[in-house]
């Protein structure tokens, strides 16, 4: 059942293709990101994975790791 675009096709391929991190923060501190990201043109997901891949960078002077930056678009 389903074709392509099915809602269990698109699970199926999220499960595979990505890993979920569940982030918890302060009551009324996900709008504060939320309205930072929309600032500079990101969404909410892209904002935290930018701000991830740049912490990694300071620390280990290197790139994140492949794939990381791919996230912009997804929230």
């Amino acid at each position: 059942m389903g074709g392509k675009t099915s809602n269990e096709s698109k699970r199926k391929y999220n499960e595979k293709a990505y890993d979920r991190i569940q982030l918890v923060v302060k009551k009324g501190k996900k709008e504060v990101i939320k309205e930072a990201a929309e600032n500079v043109g990101m969404t909410l997901n892209g904002f935290v994975n930018a701000a991830i891949d740049e912490k990694i960078q300071q620390n280990s002077g290197k790139p994140a790791p492949d794939g990381a930056e791919l996230e912009e678009n997804e929230e």
